[in-house]
């Protein structure tokens, strides 16, 4: 039995296609496509009547266990360094296994309703690590979304920290299947010490993956290396050898032209979180500069990748330096078929169906040249109507099938009261 997509008018990215053709999806995938797909007996047909099917979208850099922290207390904050320190440390501290998974829940759940059917998690939870992982896939799980899972290791929780943290990365990434993932993962590079990188190099033999590691999001990565390291990021992560065409970087806002040339002739991917650096005040990163590996990641904020791509090519053409909207989300589907050796984003035979229904009416044409004008100034989250993953329907009339939206927000307030008490030390 299967799925047949009917009328409606299917997008791929890059080379960009708005065509009105029917797909037919079965034991997860894309089987048939074409102008009149002819239903097999048993098969669901549904008549979308010019709807777009769109692929699922990618966060290539995410933190679902910043779920819990919306609206939380914050003090008034004078540097980048304060906000680490005062904030988003203190809040990795209080949260516990159970806040863990519910926050995986209700930032997974938030991701489907906005349209994206694939995160890239780099998880970081120091007052229990071992463990820390499998909640967050199980909270994945339960909605249904797809995930790439890593552990930050780092040596700000001590030597016995970095050990867990690079046990539970390696662990999770040898045991992963279905749909989900793992990566060797690190917290910022001057939290990281020459121990910490020999064993981040062990783990990326061990797991045969790649590193997931935030870098240059403020000048204070690399003073601090510097000072505490006497080198700086870049440098430090090539001599260790570990960067690759299997690796991550995010942010990468504030590196040298020589630094970011060294991080691209490696292969490695770069991903752009414009939102994430507003909110941070950490500056405009030079995202035309980021080579043909560039792609979009939301970080701690919600996982609405329509959003994050307005954002990137608004700040980018206020700069001077527009960048190509349509490749940047087309690259989190190259990432995503990397690290599941699947095909992704192309909604061809063959293919994992991931996809969108979009409720999207444009009052001007929409055609494959003006498909980038579309993304950037018309379609958003509120135009998912139906999300699929794996060939299942996940949303559908806007109404999540796997969980009970409501029971999924009172437990997450009931998980972030408790994790502010414990950051208030009450």
């Amino acid at each position: 039995m299967g799925i047949v997509l009917k009328g409606g008018n299917v997008v791929e990215l890059e080379p960009a296609t708005v065509e009105r053709v029917d797909l037919r999806i079965e034991d997860a995938r894309v089987v048939a496509r074409g102008p009149d797909v002819q239903p097999q007996p048993g098969d669901e047909v549904v008549a979308l009547s010019g709807k777009l099917v769109f692929p699922g979208l990618v966060s290539a850099h995410h933190r679902l266990h910043m779920s819990l922290g919306r609206g939380m207390p914050e003090p008034k904050l004078d540097s980048y360094q304060e906000a680490l320190e005062q904030v988003r440390w203190k809040y990795e501290g209080a949260l516990d296994l159970d806040a863990v998974q519910v926050a995986a829940t209700a930032g997974g759940l938030e991701a489907l309703q906005c349209g994206t059917t694939t995160v890239f998690d780099l998880h970081s939870s120091p007052r229990e690590i071992l463990g820390s992982l499998t909640r967050v896939a199980r909270g994945l799980h339960e909605v249904g979304v797809r995930g790439v899972l890593s552990y930050a290791v780092t040596d700000r929780a001590g030597a016995v920290g970095r050990e867990e943290g690079l046990e539970e990365t390696v662990s999770f990434a040898q045991k992963a299947k279905g749909r989900f993932r793992g990566q060797v993962g690190a917290g910022q590079t001057f939290t990281l010490g020459g121990d910490a990188l020999e064993g981040l190099k062990q783990a990326l033999s061990t797991t045969g993956t790649g590193l997931h590691v935030p870098l240059a999001e403020d000048p204070l990565d690399e003073k601090l290396s510097v000072e505490r390291h006497g080198s700086a990021p870049v440098a430090r992560l090539l001599e260790a050898g570990l960067l690759s065409p299997q690796s991550l970087v995010a942010h990468a806002g504030h590196l040298g032209w020589g630094d970011l040339a060294q991080v691209i002739s490696t292969g490695t991917w770069l991903v752009h979180t414009p939102r994430s650096n507003q909110r941070l005040e950490v500056g405009y990163a030079p995202a035309l500069k980021f080579g043909a590996r560039a792609t979009l990641g939301a970080d701690g904020l919600s996982a609405d990748l329509f959003a994050e791509a307005q954002a990137a090519y608004l700040r980018s053409r206020e700069a001077g330096q527009p960048i190509d909207v349509l490749r940047y989300l087309a690259n989190g589907h190259r990432l995503a078929a990397q690290a599941f050796g699947q095909q992704v984003g192309m909604l061809r035979e063959g293919a994992l169906a991931d996809l969108l229904v979009l409720d999207y009416l444009p009052a001007t044409p929409l055609t494959a040249e003006n498909l980038a004008w579309h993304v950037v100034y018309g379609l958003g989250a509120r135009h998912v109507e139906a999300v699929m993953v794996d060939g299942i329907w996940r949303v559908w009339a806007r109404r999540p099938l796997s969980v009970n939206p409501m029971v999924v927000a009172d437990q997450a307030r009931e998980a972030a009261g408790a994790v502010w008490a414990r950051m208030a030390g009450k």
